[in-house]
């Protein structure tokens, strides 16, 4: 069974973790544990795009768990934790250089060097355009080291008509990509 960490951090594109999310609690039978943890800027990100607080996903019959940027004590802060599963999203440039250069300075890249060095599935879903030749070369760095890069590049071939299906035709690359099973648009049917 599935245990997915997702981190969420200030890179516009709040709306993919929110569709995220969103399938995430209707798929609940696909994963056994959901923890979560949003930078401060993801937060601001977060209400500034969406007009609401993430804290609609914290409440009292929430599955999902939450940490703050600081708990090195969450469970997939370490490799024993056996989560199989990282997905960053939106994932910032910033974050995504930390992660390519090693530097565990939060429980983000710190759970993401937990992934990469236990060979589970890291998803960096970047969000930012256009690239710079650092960024390529972190994206080179985190590939080569493992993960998975999914930039936030919505599909048109399904005909979306609203942000919210625009943004699931990532999410959906991102739910493939992490192994779970979905109902969606599939070229050629």
């Amino acid at each position: 069974m599935n245990k997915i960490a997702i981190a969420i951090t200030g890179a516009s594109g709040a709306i993919y973790a929110k569709v995220l999310l969103d399938k995430l609690l209707l798929l609940r039978d696909q994963w056994q544990e959901v923890s979560i943890v949003m930078t401060d800027n993801a937060h601001t990100v977060w209400q500034t795009e969406l007009e609401e607080d993430a804290a609609s996903y914290k409440g009292q019959n929430s599955p999902f768990k939450f940490f703050q940027p600081t708990d090195f004590n969450a469970p997939f802060a370490s490799g024993s934790g056996q989560y199989n599963t990282m997905i960053i999203i939106p994932c910032s440039m910033g974050t995504l250089g930390r992660i390519a250069n090693g530097l565990s300075n939060d429980l983000i890249t710190r759970a993401a060097d937990v992934i990469l060095k236990e060979r589970r599935k890291l998803i960096c879903v970047a969000r930012e355009t256009p690239y710079n030749l650092i960024h390529i070369r972190n994206m080179e760095a985190i590939t080569l080291a493992g993960g998975i890069i999914c930039p936030a590049t919505p599909s048109f071939y399904s005909k979306p008509t609203t942000i919210e299906a625009m943004a699931a035709t990532v999410v959906d690359r991102v739910l493939d990509l992490a192994g779970i099973s979905i109902t969606t648009y599939r070229w050629g049917k």
